[in-house]
């Protein structure tokens, strides 16, 4: 009991100590504060670089790419159904594209269909990165085995 009367009585005259301090510093400014800054000495200019990579290994940006294209072997399945071609009622072995906001679908016998379900978020969301760019749609179709 005794410990706790004492452990009080430290609290206390730590908070005390602390209110003199901080009463002591209420009325003073940091040094250097409402002074004005002084203007920075001139430098000479740093020479301009082009881009830190070769050109062989940039990526083009999203805006220089017609579109993106990803397989997708297992059967689609959206809104709890399977999707199907609608011309060979294929179900797997799907080519997902992505172009202009839109995202179609291309069976292995070369039918493609609009997929209104599927928005760019959900194809950015499960694409990987892209391993290679192609300048045509067939070469890019040839890459994936299409």
């Amino acid at each position: 009991m005794f410990h706790r009367i004492r452990r009080r009585a430290k609290e206390t005259e730590a908070q005390r100590q602390f209110a003199e301090q901080y009463a002591q510093l209420q009325d003073q400014v940091p040094p250097g504060l409402g002074t004005p800054t002084p203007e920075p000495e001139s430098v000479a200019p740093i020479a301009v670089v082009d881009d830190f990579l070769p050109p062989e290994l940039r990526v083009p940006s999203h805006d220089q790419v017609d579109g993106r294209m990803m397989p997708w072997a297992q059967p689609l399945v959206l809104d709890g159904e399977m999707v199907a071609c609608t011309e060979c009622d294929a179900y797997r072995d799907w080519l997902i594209l992505s172009t202009r906001g839109e995202i179609w679908l291309r069976c292995r016998a070369g039918h493609q269909q609009r997929e209104t379900r599927i928005d760019t978020a959900w194809y950015n969301r499960r694409s990987g990165p892209a391993d290679a760019t192609h300048t045509t749609f067939e070469d890019c179709l040839r890459h994936l085995g299409h």
